[in-house]
């Protein structure tokens, strides 16, 4: 079955001191069955892994390394996401004090019918509330 991958659990895989066997699991479901992801995706890993280029966390091999890497796996952008965005995702971030960011990624899942792998302790309680199935932890 096929999942809706947000960002915190991306990094979790891609820094071996944080990956549980659950993100590694996640991460085996995606290769095997791919994840849904919104556009804004991409640019919140490749933020995320500058940013931390720029706080010494580690170098850009290992920055331009985990973005080759995540290349390999079958992650699809949902192109409906965006026009949901003026309506679905941002009732979302309105009902459970969401970013529109984060709201995305549960609005993908909820329309989808998809668990939704993640370690954002507010999205999860979003999603838990409005049933989403969740991974990650």
């Amino acid at each position: 079955m096929s999942l809706v991958l947000d960002t915190s659990a991306v990094l979790a895989w891609a820094y071996a001191d944080e990956a549980t066997d659950a993100i590694l699991r996640v991460f085996d479901q995606t290769k095997a069955a791919g994840a849904w992801v919104p556009a804004l995706w991409r640019w919140e890993i490749a933020n995320a892994l500058q940013m931390n280029v720029r706080r010494g966390r580690h170098g850009t091999d290992f920055r331009d390394a985990a973005l080759s890497n995540l290349a390999w796996f079958p992650i699809k952008v949902d192109l409906q996401a965006e026009p949901e965005a003026w309506l679905g995702a941002l009732l979302i971030a309105e009902r459970h004090g969401l970013t529109i960011y984060d709201a995305a990624y549960l609005e993908i899942a909820q329309r989808r019918r998809l668990p939704l792998a993640t370690l954002d302790r507010q999205l999860r309680a979003a999603a838990e509330s409005e049933g989403v199935e969740l991974l990650g932890i």
